[in-house]
């Protein structure tokens, strides 16, 4: 009945139009014909779909085949809303138990796959309990609390950010003079689909992380391709994945007169999540110098001098001169003097022994030997390791 009407009607504006006198039109007119025609591809999109509507379900199933020039994405979810109406079995029928156990086994390509197939799978293929198991075998030796905390800012920073709000900046002035709010939901599909946010899950997260999208703060063993004057150390730095070659690269932060430097390739078995949440600026506040004793493995802030970030470098409590070193009768751990062995370093080398004050140790040391902050003791047989795996084979100078 409406289309009837509308048809019997579009011969009067017709004439209307034609007696109209020409005359300069207002800056406001595109405007009002955009919306008429909006207008009208919107009523005859809805004039199709009533007449679709009402015919049988048979006609619909020929009248819609699947087309080879379909993107496989569209012939998917055509064919989930084939079987919806045809009221056949489908992966959503199954029990909540078994499609919840189908989906734990998919890995993250299958998972993004399976998300967008339809709405309903979409919101399940996003649950935070799927993604955690994949973000923790990846991501979990690299990723601490302070990419965490990275991450939460970045989230913080787009959601404040008004380049979001382009798309919509018409939407308030075309309500007050017209009924399409089908247009905004309209506007903002298209801006996510040309643009998609991040948003606060952890499959995003994953997948910011995958793309190489997101740098994070790590740290780096034996910085800048191993260089000698790094060997044994581990220095904090912004890291992003390059999937093609299943490396990072890594940028070190300026100090004094260096400018930043970019490393490229760095392998993930030199990279570790920061063991402390100490900045490489702060001095580290040791909670372990009464319990040091000798053989004990460490790890020890070191920087070359004031302006200098402080580095993680690998060494060992050693004995005092006065013992003999037997560990039955050894008695440094009674002393407020702590020895320092970095044994990476050949005998007689200014590098190879220090030592601190057990009690009123903070930053010692000069601007020629460097300075030395904190202490943590290495309990961990993995850490201490990974500490002998990244041995020189050669003794430094």
């Amino acid at each position: 009945m409406p289309f009837f009407f509308l048809m019997s009607f579009f011969p009067f504006i017709v004439l209307l139009s034609k007696s109209l006198p020409l005359q300069p039109l207002p800056p406001w007119a595109g405007e009002v014909r955009l919306l008429s025609i909006l207008f009208w591809r919107e009523l005859s999109s809805a004039l199709l779909l009533l007449l679709d509507k009402f015919r049988p379900v048979s006609a619909r199933k020929l009248a819609a085949p699947s087309s080879p020039t379909m993107s496989p994405r569209k012939r998917c979810a055509h064919s989930v809303e084939n079987v919806e109406e045809s009221g056949e079995m489908s992966v959503l029928d199954l029990p909540e138990l078994a499609l919840e156990c189908i989906l734990g086994k998919l890995s993250p390509a299958g998972l993004s796959n399976m998300a967008a197939v339809c709405s309903s799978l979409r919101e399940r293929c996003r649950s935070d309990h799927l993604w955690e198991k994949h973000m923790e075998e990846k991501w979990g030796r690299v990723i601490g609390h302070a990419a965490r905390r990275e991450w939460k800012l970045l989230l913080a920073s787009i959601k404040n950010s008004s380049a979001s709000n382009s798309c919509r900046k018409w939407i308030g002035v075309l309500s007050c003079v017209w009924p399409i709010s089908w247009l905004k939901s309209r506007i903002d599909g298209g801006c996510q689909n040309r643009s998609p946010l991040p948003d606060d899950s952890i499959m995003s997260w994953y997948r910011s992380l995958e793309s190489g999208g997101f740098w994070f703060p790590a740290q780096v063993y034996n910085r800048e391709h191993g260089h000698v004057g790094f060997m044994l150390s581990c220095y904090d730095a912004e890291v992003r994945y390059d999937r093609q070659t299943n490396t990072f690269h890594a940028r070190y932060p300026p100090h004094g007169r260096r400018t930043m430097v970019v490393e490229e390739g760095v392998q993930w078995d030199r990279l570790r999540a920061p063991p402390v949440n100490t900045p490489p600026h702060d001095l580290h506040i040791s909670d372990c110098l009464s319990d040091l004793r000798a053989g004990d493995h460490i790890e020890i802030q070191w920087r070359r001098n004031k302006e200098f970030p402080y580095g993680w470098w690998y060494g060992v409590i050693g004995h005092l001169e006065s013992c003999n070193g037997n560990e039955h009768y050894c008695s440094c751990h009674l002393s407020d003097t702590v020895v320092l062995e970095f044994n990476q370093y050949t005998l007689g080398s200014r590098w190879r022994r220090s030592s601190i004050n057990r009690k009123h140790h903070r930053e010692e040391g000069n601007e020629t030997d460097g300075f030395y902050g904190g202490i943590r003791k290495l309990h961990s047989k993995d850490e201490i390791s990974k500490w002998r795996r990244l041995w020189p084979t050669d003794a430094l100078e």
